[in-house]
């Protein structure tokens, strides 16, 4: 029973978490300190044209990250990784 209570106090309180993350994330694009989504996401689709499945800011060794789970027309699953502060593309892994 515990279990189940915890598990609803857990879902009631995720929004609030994440309208948090959408604020600090807000404010970092307004100092900017990192890049709006939707210019690292015009860049991948010149780069990597498909469907976007996922985008998520990370913290990754004290560096924003974003990271951008894509699938392109050829039918492939990209983790695109970009610096957040400035748009560099860092990695690309496929998977399979």
């Amino acid at each position: 029973m515990k279990a189940i209570a915890a598990v609803l106090l857990f879902l009631v309180c995720l929004p609030a978490w994440a309208g948090d993350d959408h604020d600090r994330i807000r404010r970092a694009v307004q100092a900017g300190e990192i890049l709006p989504l939707e210019r690292i996401l015009e860049q991948v689709d010149r780069d990597y044209p498909g469907e976007l499945i996922e985008a998520e800011l990370e913290d990754k060794h004290g560096r924003r990250v974003y990271e951008i789970k894509r699938l392109t027309r050829d039918g492939r699953l990209l983790k695109l990784y970009y610096d957040a502060a400035d748009g560099t593309r860092l990695k690309v892994k496929e998977k399979r």
